[in-house]
């Protein structure tokens, strides 16, 4: 199928392109890789009169650090580009080894952070990472700007908080001690939408597990953090007797979501597959001949 007809508008700064947004409103659409958005006009799901293309606002193109370990995302930055940066991976390993899951190379050199964060999707790795790295969400409109917790911002599938003249303008994730860390998924072919993901950061000191994240996605409408598993892994090291505590508190609280895709149960189940693995790697990585875990 073919889209409907829209106008295109390319503007050269960000000021323009709210102006613009403030214009057209909900007839306005924003485009950067357009690797969510057009698949949605063409099957006419969306049906913009004006589409608004922010590739030219390279000062949304940029991935910035400080000494507390801060990450500054621009919101045009490439998945590609996350995967591969040397600096995302000293200050986030887990974001480049869940990068690696996104579709397809040639989506990953033209997808966005921003794109697919506003897009919202239930099984796709950056807002389930955004949201295990308690990430604060940055978006400005004609009318000022906002800041947003990745908690607040995802609502429910293909819906956020973002009002329809704002435009996600960057990601900043607050930066974590050295900390351990590990993601897997699964999905039927590579480069599929996850069916369950899981994502665990390990905050490690003196041998124990100081401080723990757990996120999943692709069982719920949203992404998820189970504070439950967390408060089972804390003050611990990550046994085997802890881990399976970990999935059973997992099992007994998540309740996934059921559709074409997967069961619920089958879901539920391979969460709990999911979740043992990543524990077992993240600690792996930091755990010494004696026992204790190091970084």
């Amino acid at each position: 199928m073919k889209p409907s007809a829209f106008d295109y508008r390319c503007p050269d700064s960000l000021e323009e392109a709210l102006a613009l947004l403030a214009q057209y409103g909900d007839d306005a659409k924003i485009i950067a890789g357009g690797q969510s958005l057009m698949p949605m006009m063409n099957f006419r799901v969306v049906r913009p009169t004006m589409v608004i293309d922010i590739g030219r606002l390279l000062e949304l193109d940029k991935i910035e650090t400080n000494a507390d370990r801060d990450l500054r995302i621009g919101a045009i930055t490439r998945h590609r580009t996350l995967e591969s940066s040397p600096l995302v991976r000293r200050c986030f390993p887990i974001i480049p080894e869940a990068m690696g899951h996104v579709a397809h190379l040639a989506i990953r050199n033209r997808g966005t952070i921003g794109g697919s964060l506003t897009h919202a999707d239930p099984a796709a790795e950056l807002p389930m990472l955004v949201r295990l790295l308690d990430g604060q969400i940055f978006v400005r409109s004609v009318r000022g700007a906002r800041q947003i917790a990745a908690t607040d911002f995802f609502i429910s599938p293909l819906t956020t908080a973002l009002s329809s003249d704002e435009i996600l303008v960057r990601v900043d994730l607050p930066g974590l001690p050295h900390h351990l860390s590990a993601f897997e998924e699964f999905s039927r072919r590579s480069g599929d939408f996850a069916i369950a993901a899981v994502g665990v950061v390990l905050i490690i000191e003196e041998g124990r597990i100081a401080g723990a994240r757990v996120g999943l996605m692709g069982v719920g409408e949203t992404p998820v953090r189970s504070v439950d598993v967390e408060r089972v892994l804390v003050g611990t090291v990550g046994d085997d007797g802890v881990i399976k505590q970990a999935v059973t508190a997992l099992r007994d609280t998540l309740r996934p979501r059921h559709d074409q895709a997967a069961s619920s149960d089958f879901r539920l189940h391979l969460s709990g597959v999911l979740l043992e693995r990543v524990i077992r790697r993240a600690v792996s990585q930091g755990t010494t001949s004696h026992g204790r875990i190091t970084i």
